[in-house]
């Protein structure tokens, strides 16, 4: 797909999009007022939407930006992920799916603006919310208060990324595509747990922000005590309702939910388009000008950048476009179609106030007229009851939860809840064409059995229960917990009681495999309870405690702790206070197993006959790409 993509790339001086014309390599200005952000002395009305460049490939890159300015979208938002920028403090990295600048050129090459959220954090489902774990461990540091080792690291970060986009020429005074920066990012969901500390670090963060002087404004979505000349935003499933905190500044809104993102054990998120399209026309008709689709595209979380606790390598968030690149139909269509007809009324939006009218029960009309014409909105905001309504002298039909979009005050151009453009075949939610040029020959299974409570080099004795995240260093998702037991008198059964923080944790006893828990999304903690045989002598406990993505979101998420705390006997001993030893990672991992360089290490074993229905197996399956 990559080595396609590239045709869709545009070289120009003159790029075109929506109707207007985005110079490159010119100097443009961006203010804002009450009505909107205006771009070189013009209120504009943007679509907007998010593509997370690590997300994606820089091969498919082009044909996401293509697909979605296709769609109607003015703007490209997406975060700055600090933990793969800077993996090592002072140590930054700029490359493959994390080449920010190329990123950020690719958007400007095919005509649309970027908003970066710098932030540095980001939350976004992203591992530790996008701070790097070298962080956590500088003695002393609270994350997001007006802790000085914080704020240090954080403007050092800021400065990093700013300057960086100032010396490729990136910020529209420069002639590049960004109109808009973000610093922090939905603080005001967490702030009341910080006290005073946490006003005061709104300020310091603000005017930090400003100091750096990118000349685009600057941002803080779900912050209502945004200080002046930052604008505060909304993020939500409907933003119609949203005011800023000042008169003098523009309504919009950052994260507009295309669906929600997938955790494991729970349903596939679905929302449908025609309650997407609805959020969006009531937000334009209620006086909106900026509105971004959270997510546009989503793609994947590769690796280990996944956040947590639980949350699923997809990040499809049944956006837009899917996690493979392809059209989601009718979403796509219909709202390609929405943004056409609502950029058709700008003029009006974003130089007039709305005259607001009732036409019934639970049914509106926002009108906006000039002196040259008018604009309606007509509303009805009932959940199921369909209503015929008279407006201007004539008669219309408005579907249950529906807007009717009628840029010259008669005529129905749009009605969010009557989808005529192209849906997906029945069956199934995609289907697309596949060039039959195109084929994956697989090679035959492989597999390594992990051998159970092995040490290594790196094995320890401490006493206690040790935290998990403290101990891993974020090296790896698994530690071993290893304790001997030893029974004087002849084998007996004991009730055994495991309480662990997350996330989950497969149980041995003398190498056999004797439970399983693990918790989910909203609540990691579990426990494993489990009556046990224990032999004359000594016993092997062994417990592989497992993590999946470290927490990104919540008041102090950055000190949520992981692994197991506690250990019984028949409620009465307590293991926990015991010597217990510990192992971080797997013997895979220290194998290098799960790296693409020793693919074909000689430990892998291949044959017919595939094990299953076992613990810690290890499988691995060539594909090779060929056409």
């Amino acid at each position: 797909m990559g080595r396609l993509c590239s045709v869709f790339l545009i070289f120009s001086s003159i790029l075109i999009f929506g109707g207007h014309y985005f110079e490159g390599g010119s100097a443009t200005t961006v203010t804002y007022d009450s009505k909107a952000l205006v771009i070189d002395g013009k209120r504009r009305l943007l679509f907007s939407g998010s593509i997370h460049y690590p997300r994606s490939t820089p091969e498919v890159w082009p044909e996401l930006i293509r697909k979605s300015k296709e769609g109607g979208l003015d703007v490209i938002e997406s975060y700055v992920f600090w933990n793969y920028h800077e993996p090592v403090r002072g140590q930054y990295y700029f490359e493959g799916r994390f080449d920010l600048v190329k990123f950020v050129k690719m958007v400007q090459e095919a005509g649309l603006f970027v908003h970066l959220r710098i932030g540095p954090y980001a939350c976004a489902e992203w591992n530790y919310g996008g701070f790097p774990m070298w962080l956590h461990f500088i003695p002393g540091i609270q994350f997001r208060t007006t802790n000085s080792l914080f704020k240090n690291e954080m403007e050092r970060f800021l400065v990093k990324i700013v300057t960086l986009m100032k010396e490729q020429n990136l910020f529209a005074s420069q002639g590049g595509p960004i109109i808009l920066s973000q610093v922090e990012n939905e603080y005001g969901n967490v702030e009341w747990a910080y006290g005073i500390g946490g006003a005061l670090y709104v300020q310091w963060a603000a005017s930090t922000a400003v100091a750096l002087n990118t000349t685009v404004p600057w941002v803080m979505c779900q912050q209502e005590d945004a200080p002046d000349p930052i604008i505060n935003t909304c993020n939500g499933f409907y933003c119609d309702r949203f005011t800023p905190n000042s008169a003098s500044k523009p309504k919009m809104w950052t994260e507009s939910y295309s669906g929600w993102f997938l955790s494991f054990g729970y349903a596939i998120p679905y929302r449908p388009v025609e309650d997407l399209a609805f959020s969006v026309a009531r937000f334009f008709e209620t006086g909106g000008t900026f509105q971004n689709y959270y997510m546009y595209f989503g793609g994947t979380n590769f690796g280990r950048t996944a956040g947590g606790p639980l949350v699923a390598t997809s990040y499809d968030y049944d956006a837009p476009i899917d996690e493979y690149g392809f059209l989601r139909q009718p979403k796509w269509s219909h709202l390609r179609d929405l943004h056409k007809a609502i950029k058709i009324c700008e003029d009006y939006l974003v130089n007039l106030d709305p005259t607001y009218m009732s036409i019934g029960s639970n049914l509106e009309a926002h009108i906006y007229n000039g002196t040259a014409g008018c604009a309606a909105f007509l509303a009805n905001i009932d959940h199921s009851l369909d209503a015929n309504v008279s407006f201007n002298g004539n008669l219309y039909t408005l579907p249950a939860w529906s807007v009717s979009i009628l840029p010259d005050c008669k005529n129905v151009i749009f009605n969010t809840a009557k989808v005529v453009s192209q849906k997906s075949t029945a069956g199934s939610s995609h289907q697309h064409k596949v060039n039959k040029e195109y084929f994956l020959e697989s090679s035959a299974w492989q597999w390594y059995k992990e051998q159970v409570g092995t040490q290594y080099n790196n094995s320890f004795v401490a006493p206690g229960l040790l935290e998990q995240i403290n101990t891993t260093r974020d090296i790896s998702d698994y530690l071993w917990y290893s304790i001997s037991i030893n029974v004087n008198e002849e084998a007996k059964e004991v009730f055994l009681h495991i309480g662990s923080l997350g996330h989950a944790a497969l149980l041995f006893i003398n190498k056999r495999l004797e439970g399983f828990g693990y918790g989910d999304h909203d609540d990691a903690n579990f426990t494993i309870d489990k009556q046990i045989k224990l032999n004359q002598g000594n016993n092997s406990l062994e417990l592989l405690s497992m993590m999946v993505g470290l927490q990104n979101y919540g008041p102090w998420f950055d000190i949520a702790g992981a692994g197991i705390y506690l250990v019984t006997l028949d409620a009465v001993e307590d293991l926990s206070v015991r010597e217990w030893t510990y192992q971080v990672g797997t013997e895979g991992e220290y194998l290098g197993l799960d790296n693409v360089n020793h693919a074909n290490s000689s430990v892998w074993s291949s044959g017919n006959l595939l094990p299953t229905n076992q613990s810690l197996i290890w499988y691995k399956k060539e594909m090779v790409h060929w056409h």
